[in-house]
């Protein structure tokens, strides 16, 4: 394990959704800056990587184990920690504590570093995750096998500017609300995520037309964004009913 570090936060209004809950693909933005934070209390920015070997970091996978969403104006701790790496992936883990003080909910990420101009993956270097403590392994920590949809409800968007990040592609989060928004809202009102597996595939660039394709089999629901250029993102998403507040 590596060293963590934690951050207090207040859900505010705008982040919060119909139901009085944090909206999730804005948790899993804070999250992330959280972690750039505690790059940053380390000397290991993203400034500092893009300088002196020309890379960025990319997520590729996601997997949330989810007790219960914070509630609107709810203090949560957001806690991270890099805990392992190997030669191609990085392995980040963030716990996210309710105002009462239990583990709510648990998020395993895994990260790559990507030339910024050629945009490859390259090898990690052992002196660019050293500060994060984290322990290097042999293993691979793969995700799930996702099936390809075939009949799926559809719906169709438009990458417009506010939905890019500062790497120029869009927000990791955009995705996971393209997926939401396949969905039926009178499911969204009365079920919330009770695990989620996610898998980033290609980037997405400014003014693309996409499509969020979603079949859903009871509680289960599986989801794929797709451009003309193919597939970019898959996810799976088991629900429960939300508990009445």
């Amino acid at each position: 394990m590596g060293k963590k570090f934690k951050v207090t936060y207040q859900v505010p209004f705008y982040e919060s959704d119909i139901n009085h809950q944090i909206k999730l693909p804005h948790l899993l933005s804070f999250a992330l800056q959280v972690s750039g934070l505690q790059s940053e209390s380390l000397g290991n920015t993203d400034d500092w990587l893009l300088e002196h070997f020309n890379l960025v970091w990319v997520i590729t996978d996601y997997e949330l184990d989810i007790k219960r969403l914070p509630r609107y104006a709810e203090t949560i701790e957001v806690e991270t920690e890099a805990i392992a790496y190997n030669k191609l992936f990085c392995y980040r883990k963030f716990y996210i504590y309710g105002q009462d003080g239990q583990q709510i909910i648990e998020i395993s990420s895994t990260f790559v570093l990507m030339d910024y101009d050629s945009r490859k993956v390259v090898t990690v270097k052992d002196e660019i995750v050293a500060p994060y403590e984290s322990e290097k392994i042999k293993k691979l920590l793969r995700g799930p096998k996702y099936k390809p949809l075939e009949e799926a409800q559809e719906a169709r968007f438009h990458v417009r500017y506010l939905d890019l990040d500062m790497n120029g592609h869009v927000n990791n989060s955009k995705y996971l609300e393209w997926m939401y928004e396949a969905m039926d809202l009178d499911f969204l009102k009365s079920h919330v995520p009770k695990k989620i597996h996610l898998k980033y595939l290609k980037e997405i660039h400014y003014g693309k037309d996409i499509i969020t394709r979603m079949h859903q089999d009871g509680l289960t629901s599986q989801h794929e964004i797709k451009t003309d250029q193919g597939l970019h993102a898959q996810a799976q998403i088991e629900w429960r009913e939300r508990e009445q507040q």
